[in-house]
């Protein structure tokens, strides 16, 4: 099992459901996998919630939630923006106050 976010044509998620790889594929509209243990870029150990030895879980910058965007170019789930004065950490895809 896995998490998919549905997102919409402008990249908007939709909702988010645990699934299996060959159901979400015969489901209609746009499907992205994402981490429910990935924040910022980093992939935590569900356990300990410390930073997993194995980064190539990372997956998506971090886990989707509604409202979120799925950027394709940074291949990267980015939270809705929080303030007009908010800046994007490009690495993180994380919003940071000046």
């Amino acid at each position: 099992m896995a998490h998919y976010a549905e997102i919409n044509e402008s990249g908007t998620v939709l909702r988010v459901i645990v699934a299996e790889a060959d159901f979400v594929a015969t489901m209609p509209g746009t499907w992205v996998q994402t981490s429910y243990n990935t924040r910022g870029g980093v992939h935590h150990d569900p356990h300990t919630g410390e930073p997993s030895a194995d980064q190539s879980k990372a997956l998506r910058k971090n886990y989707a939630g509604i409202g979120f965007t799925y950027d394709a170019v940074r291949d990267a789930f980015i939270p809705p923006k929080p303030s007009a004065d908010a800046v994007l950490d490009e690495m993180t895809c994380t919003w940071s106050e000046p």
